[in-house]
């Protein structure tokens, strides 16, 4: 049987505990985390929030979609032209190193098509290429094409490496900022 990434739309503020009951039933699930200063009783503090509001993921053979509707809390399963959308690997992969590696990350909406590549590298252990949208301001945003969103996180110039001529036009004007 062969086991894809779905993703799961679930009732609001239901995602780590769709998460923590799919784990218990022993299916591989991703629910990632982003951590947002919150102004609690006159002070700050620190929260994890998901960072796809109503969605987590999950991997698992199709066969097994029927299985996921007897959590309390799930609505439906993502689809795409009458069928479950799969979510490729390689951007379930990048949005595990965003959300390990970044602590300021959010995303939105997109449908922009740009074949551009990016290489991000913070160290020798770690380096990611994924679909380039744009650099500004010290932010990178990476295309997520199978969910129609794109995430964006804040770097250090001296992290990004362009892949392609075009976009070393775009670091050098990180540069001169």
């Amino acid at each position: 049987m062969q086991k894809n990434w779905y993703a799961v739309y679930t009732r609001p503020s239901c995602e780590k505990k769709i998460a923590g009951l799919f784990t218990k039933w022993k299916i591989e699930n991703f629910c990632p985390l982003n951590c947002v200063r919150t102004n609690v009783s006159w002070r700050n503090k620190m929260q994890s929030e998901p960072l796809f509001k109503s969605y987590i993921f999950v991997y698992i053979g199709e066969t097994e979609i029927s299985r996921l509707y007897k959590a309390d809390g799930v609505v439906s399963i993502l689809y795409w032209l009458g069928q479950p959308a799969v979510i490729k690997e390689e951007e379930i992969e990048t949005i595990k190193e965003f959300s390990n590696n970044y602590r300021s990350l959010r995303v939105e909406r997109t449908n922009v098509n740009i074949n551009d590549s990016v290489k991000i590298m913070n160290s020798p252990s770690y380096k990611m290429e994924g679909k380039f949208i744009s650099i500004k301001n010290k932010t990178v945003k990476v295309n997520l094409p199978s969910l129609g969103f794109a995430i964006i996180a804040e770097l250090e110039k001296e992290n990004i490496t362009g892949l392609q001529d075009s976009l070393s036009e775009n670091l050098s004007l990180i540069s001169n900022t």
